[in-house]
């Protein structure tokens, strides 16, 4: 029987790479995105079959609640949590500072990107803890935009990735009493929707000319490290960070 995997923001980007790379390791994968029918492209373009697709709002406690119960009802009980759903925080496509920058603004991208994993870690922690699921994993996507000096983030996304670097850490405290692990993966910057929603690819020869790699990564790239820390090959790992930036964040 295969292992039920949710991928929450699995519509495009690397939530969407996290699906494919997840599925052709064998798990059932539950889509779920604020836009359904996205989820449900990306859940029919799937590796294999029993992959299935559902609306979410990551920022709602409701949502969450209710996608969590209707993926276990219709597929199985949930082995992997990734968490990929978020928003960059710009505001009319430009980066507010601190001084500009709108409360509302600052209240949705930590309601999504940070409140967000939070309801979703808690929900499959209570789930687990009734319920065992041997290798259980959580992964966030957080970003290296909050372990160096960000110069393309707001604020708001920055503090918002920086909270889940935190929460992995308490959470995998929390979670190893159910045999759950819970660890992040740290993209640094990839050529996603959201990355070019604010920088065109004619900007790439000299924002990383002076970078390791010399190219911005794929969604793909990531997703290989979600994989691994989905898979029973990780189990000695949690509470900790995979960066995957090329180099451009080295520790």
């Amino acid at each position: 029987m295969s292992r039920i995997a949710l991928v929450l923001g699995g519509a495009s980007g690397i939530g969407a790479a996290s699906a494919r790379a997840l599925a052709a390791a064998g798990h059932a994968v539950a889509v779920a995105d604020l836009n359904q029918a996205r989820a449900a492209e990306t859940a029919a373009s799937l590796a294999c079959q029993g992959h299935h697709a559902f609306g979410a709002d990551a920022a709602s406690e409701e949502s969450i609640v209710a996608l969590f119960e209707t993926v276990e009802r219709e597929m199985g009980l949930i082995a992997v949590l990734v968490v990929a759903a978020g928003i960059n925080g710009y505001v009319d496509g430009k980066r507010p500072t601190i001084r500009t920058m709108p409360v509302e603004s600052w209240d949705t991208v930590m309601a999504l990107n940070a409140r967000g994993p939070m309801l979703c870690i808690r929900e499959m922690l209570r789930r687990r803890e009734t319920t065992c699921v041997e290798n259980a994993r959580v992964i966030l996507i957080a970003s290296m935009a909050a372990q160096m000096l960000a110069i393309n983030s707001p604020a708001s996304y920055v503090a918002s990735k920086g909270a889940l670097l935190a929460l992995v850490r308490v959470a995998a405290g929390e979670a190893a009493q159910f045999g759950v692990t819970v660890n992040a993966v740290a993209p640094g910057a990839i050529d996603t929707p959201m990355l070019r929603g604010v920088m065109p690819k004619e900007r790439d020869s000299s924002y990383f000319a002076s970078t390791v790699a010399g190219r911005a990564g794929t969604a793909d790239e990531v997703a290989a490290a979600v994989a691994f820390l989905a898979s029973r090959a990780s189990s000695y790992i949690t509470g900790s960070c995979i960066d995957v930036n090329g180099g451009m964040y080295m520790r």
